[in-house]
């Protein structure tokens, strides 16, 4: 029951957190990519907090086993670029892009019941399906 608890309390301030930030605002989120028009740098400065905040946490985290509440750990280890992570970034890129969302923000504006974001969210949970549907396609043919 704590682990849920905090699980939520832990949600709830890191949706917090977009909001304020205002990585939870398409419009703001556009305004950032568009480097060369007029370009919104603050979401730079909220990145480069949100960096100083976990890179000492991962160091930390890097030399344990398990979490605080006796979870184990699974921190990716580093490896190299690959055509399945650039393929990703690349579509990860493109849909924010295009919306001005991503993943995270997008479930905070359905929490705030904003319905433009439903068309967004029904097409990541349908490109997440296919994504499944054709790795275990591609692990039974081998």
């Amino acid at each position: 029951m704590l682990k849920t608890l905090l699980a939520l309390l832990s949600g709830v301030i890191f949706g917090l957190g977009l909001i304020v930030a205002g990585m939870a605002n398409p419009a703001k989120v556009l305004a950032f990519l568009d480097v060369t028009g007029a370009w919104d740098p603050s979401l730079a400065l909220v990145m480069a907090g949100a960096i100083a905040v976990a890179a000492p946490a991962f160091l930390w985290a890097r030399r344990r086993e398990r979490s605080l509440l006796g979870e184990t750990l699974q921190i990716p280890a580093a490896g190299r670029l690959d055509r399945r992570l650039l393929a990703g970034s690349v579509l990860f890129g493109i849909g924010w892009g295009i919306a001005g969302i991503c993943p995270g923000p997008a479930w905070v504006l359905a929490g705030a019941e904003i319905s433009r974001v439903w068309p967004f969210l029904l097409a990541m949970l349908a490109g997440m399906a296919l994504y499944d549907v054709i790795m275990r396609r591609r692990r039974t043919c081998r």
